[in-house]
């Protein structure tokens, strides 16, 4: 037997190995960017997109086809859409061309292509996406339903701050968590079921007591007057012939959020409320649909409290079993209220939905007192808790979650919020399981009051089980980074968990305190988040939002939903051109990062509104308003701009904007507010170095790291001068003992100022310590999420998205991963790693929209190797960052074929290649 074993295995060797190499075939497929099985959309002309791999070098793209149909077992059997062969290269947002979409109507499609030969791939898998309900009439006399309707006169939006005393007397009543059910009858075999569904705040559904999808928080949220989001779900295998129960539960968040407790605002656009389609079609052809309608029933369910800022309350003894189930006695139930319509449009939640992502064990349980304990999960991430208890009925449990400790061992809130908590009555039935349903914080820690471990014998309910859930947006990670130096490998930890944890409904600044969007983030580090994570999707959402929160006079305020308006603290926390500039930059982000210049289109209303809006403010083309260089390193506590002057800041962003209003408006066609937005950039670069520039134009204002990196990454300083200024940059970083003292904006202009000219070597001195505020020292401190503050304050957040800025870095200085600067969606790649002293190998990848590139390097004593690999459908240039004898093949080629392999001009006199998709080796033999 151990022969034939052998002899088995020897084959199948031998026949992988003389198996023939497949030419091209499709991978991964998307609609609007969804590559999930169910994307809802809403436009007529959905647009496909397709990627490739190949096992041989060189292949590219000549034609594509694309089918889509009815039939999910047979697309091509009645075809709503057969684009037949198309002679074209682009694999990337092809738009469908076919009969008008109907609503409600779930489609299949396919496509296939042929390579730079002509020869033929097979099909890809079918895949799918549920066309919406856009229109009113399309939702057939469904209703907004609810427990109670919240009077006119007690609304509150827009603004007022929880601190305030203008607002003394509102929103002080808890509102009512309401479950809802409607009983009904499926009559024959089901061919399909879709759930179309929103609840503001937020709801879950259920289907016969089973939860409906596997969401957290849905739908996002959004300012509700502008926009409510509503998501669609394929229940078809939930239902069953006979009675079946729908049920929902809607909470609060941010449609209504009251006094009580811990509350960075107080808000009220309304009660909860519930507006759904169940669309039914059966085989033998029939359809039916059940709508939230006067017929339902509703009644408090056993969440007492929940606040997003506060945390949630739940008492089982409220608990009425097999309530969302079919045989349920519901007398007692009062019928619902039909209720006030969200004033916003319904649309399709455009977005990932958020989900729990990870799941954390207690790494340590550290007693108290008596009755207190404090569970270690060794992760500081945003989501819940997930816990089993058991002990007697009446006996409450409390759970306060923390990102740090206090001296005696127990949670602090100092820097998060407080008092956030989760707190469970028990009712005396063995087991039980809980975990919350409509809040969220950002925790390592959490005190467990009024129970004890199982472990313990006590006259306490025993935590039986607990666990960390970490929840965010349930987007893909698109990138990977280790090198040869840890500290590096836990600073891309350290960055990515404040990434992970914002990444929500919205990109938030933190998940504890705030949960806010403050948008400068979004584009400072915009390069740093894409390339981990695919944020198309995200930043469609916020680009939207922005849209819904623009005033009339044209300012995108900085915190976008605006649920807060923190003008009355100081202007520029609502008016800040480095913040509200991402309604500019973001879509040029986009259609560079993603090839969707639709986008663009979109906003230009906005961004002309804004765009105007900044030249009403200038002086002499000059902005002076504004948060500046926040949280940079001074003499203070860490907040309002130190060292750098804020007109600085803000006139260095209101020519970036300028520029990239002549690019879109270029793209847009648009010639003469190309022309006019050129022409502006160009006054306003004179302004800037008349105002900023000292004398000798050798530095700029205080000559902080900020004054001289923001004009150097901008293009504001003469190219004769860039040199000067460079070393003045580097002076002045020396100076400062290699720390950085640079913030939230201007380190990264600081990163990008360094990696354009060539100097990461001292980039990777600045950030290869840790006995100066940085992100060694965060660590050195204990943090393991990116702080607030270089600091790591424990009065500030430890777990934020800002500051994140060497993660770009690690992709396009040491990976060297970049973009062909006249490339969109990397159609066209650059392979450039830096190389710094005491480095010895770095690995890093990032899945473009064409599929992954990879840039391995390891450097020893006598030779330096990288290996490359590129997608399908692409070209790039690599440039060697040493000098040497060079050998170079493709590896899926012939052995070792040069062919593919285009020496080019040196760069900088580094050598340079051209290379076609494929995996290839470069090899370096250095002279000694």
């Amino acid at each position: 037997m151990k022969r034939l074993t052998v002899l088995f295995l020897s084959l199948n060797l031998l026949f992988a190995c003389s198996a023939p190499k497949m030419n091209i075939r499709i991978s991964e497929c998307s609609v609007e960017g969804f590559s999930t099985s169910l994307a809802l959309i809403e436009t007529q002309h959905p647009r496909f997109s397709w990627k490739m791999q190949s096992d041989l070098d060189g292949n590219s793209q000549s034609a594509y086809e694309i089918v889509v149909g009815l039939d999910s077992k047979d697309v091509e059997k009645n075809p709503v859409w057969n684009s037949g062969k198309v002679e074209s290269k682009q694999s990337q947002l092809t738009a469908f061309a076919g009969q008008s979409l109907k609503a409600g109507t779930k489609y299949f499609w396919k496509v296939k292509v042929w390579d730079e030969k002509g020869k033929e791939s097979g099909w890809s898998e079918v895949n799918s996406f549920q066309f919406g309900l856009p229109d009113e009439a399309d939702w057939n006399g469904a209703k907004w339903i609810g427990y109670e309707d919240l009077p006119a006169e007690k609304r509150l939006v827009e603004g007022i701050s929880g601190y305030g005393d203008a607002s003394k007397d509102k929103v002080e009543e808890r509102a009512v968590i309401p479950m809802f059910r409607k009983q009904f009858e499926v009559t024959g075999d089901l061919a399909s079921a879709t759930l179309f569904i929103s609840g503001l705040g937020q709801y879950e559904a259920s289907l016969n007591g089973q939860k409906v999808g596997d969401a957290f928080l849905a739908p996002g949220w959004t300012h509700y007057d502008k926009t409510a989001l509503y998501n669609s779900y394929d229940v078809t295998e939930l239902l069953e012939k006979g009675d079946n129960t729908l049920g929902a539960i809607v909470g609060n968040t941010f449609h209504y959020n009251n006094r009580e407790r811990y509350r960075k605002l107080i808000i009220a656009y309304g009660f909860p409320k519930l507006i759904c389609k169940l669309q039914l079609k059966y085989t033998d052809g029939r359809t039916e649909t059940i709508v939230s309608d006067s017929s339902w029933k509703t009644s408090p369910s056993p969440i007492t409290y929940s606040g997003i800022y506060g945390g949630e309350d739940y008492d089982a003894n409220l608990e009425q079993p097999g309530w969302n189930k079919a045989g349920f006695d519901d007398q007692a139930w009062q019928t619902v209220k039909l209720v006030q319509a969200p004033t916003g449009q319904l649309k399709a939640d455009p977005n990932h939905p958020v989900k729990v992502m990870s799941t954390f064990e207690p790494v340590a349980i550290n007693q108290i007192n008596d009755s207190v304990w404090v569970y270690d999960f060794g992760q500081n991430a945003s989501g819940i808790i997930d816990v089993t208890l058991k002990g007697e009925k009446g006996q409450t449990v409390k759970f306060s979650p923390g990102e740090c400790l206090k001296d005696d061992g127990s949670v602090s809130q100092r820097g998060s919020g407080s008092p956030y908590y989760f707190k469970y009555t028990l009712k005396g039935e063995g087991s039980v399981g809980w975990k919350p349903r409509f809040s969220y914080v950002g925790f390592r820690y959490v005190q467990v009051e009024g129970a004890c471990p199982d472990s313990v014998d006590s006259q306490f309910p025993t935590v039986e089980k607990i666990q960390s859930l970490h929840t965010r947006n349930s987007t893909t990670q698109v990138g990977t980074f280790a090198c040869c130096n840890e500290l590096f490998n836990q600073i891309f930890e350290l960055i990515n968990w404040g990434i992970k944890s914002n990444l929500q409904s919205v990109m938030t600044d933190c998940p504890t305190r705030e949960k806010l969007g403050w948008i400068e983030q979004t584009q400072l580090m915009g390069t740093s988040v894409h390339f981990n994570f695919d944020i198309y999707k995200l930043y469609q959402k916020l680009i939207a939002d922005m849209e819904d929160a623009q005033t009339d006079e044209g300012l995108v305020p900085s915190i976008v939903p605006e649920y807060i308006n923190f003008e009355y603290y100081d202007a520029a926390f609502r008016d800040s051109p480095e913040w509200g500039s991402a309604s500019i930059i973001l879509p040029w982000l986009i259609y560079k990062w993603y090839g969707d210049a639709e986008v663009m289109t979109q906003a230009w209303p906005m961004m002309l509104r804004y765009m105007s809006y900044l030249e009403s403010k200038a002086t002499d083309n000059i902005l002076s308003h504004g948060l500046g260089d926040w949280y940079d390193v001074g003499p203070n506590e860490p907040g309002f701009a130190q060292l750098t002057p804020v007109p600085l800041v803000a006139t260095a962003t209101y020519f970036y904007d300028a520029q990239l209003m002549a690019k879109v408006a270029a793209k847009l066609d648009k010639k003469d507010q190309a022309d006019h937005f050129e022409e502006l950039a160009q006054k306003i670069k004179t302004a800037f170095n008349l105002e900023f520039s000292r004398a000798d134009s050798a530095s700029y204002a205080t000559g902080s790291q900020t004054s001289l990196a923001m004009p150097l990454s901008l293009g504001l300083v003469d190219k004769a001068n860039e040199p000067i200024v460079l070393d003045n940059l580097i002076e002045q970083i020396e100076s400062d003992g290699k720390a950085i003292t640079a913030g939230d904006v201007g380190f990264h202009y600081l990163v990008d100022a360094l990696t354009r000219f060539g100097k990461s070597e001292l980039l990777y001195e600045m950030n290869n310590r840790d006995d100066v505020p940085g992100y060694g020292y965060q660590l050195k401190m204990g943090a393991n999420s990116l702080a607030e503050s270089w600091q790591a304050l424990p009065s500030k957040s430890l777990n934020h998205l800002m500051l994140g800025h060497l993660m770009e870095w690690f992709y396009q200085g040491l990976g060297g991963i970049r973009q062909a600067d006249n490339s969109v969606a990397y159609k066209s790649i650059v392979i450039q790693p830096e190389i710094v002293d005491d480095l010895t190998f770095a690995n890093v990848s990032f899945n473009s929209p064409y599929g992954t590139i990879v840039s391995n390097w390891t450097k020893k004593e006598d030779s330096f190797t990288l290996h490359v690999e590129v997608p399908v459908n692409t070209t790039a240039k690599v440039i060697l960052p040493l000098e040497g004898d060079v050998r170079a093949w493709a590896l899926q080629s012939a052995e070792k074929s040069t062919e593919l392999v285009k020496p080019l001009e040196k760069v900088n006199g580094k050598s340079a290649f051209e290379i076609q998709s494929g995996s290839y080796e470069f090899e370096i033999k250095m002279k000694q």
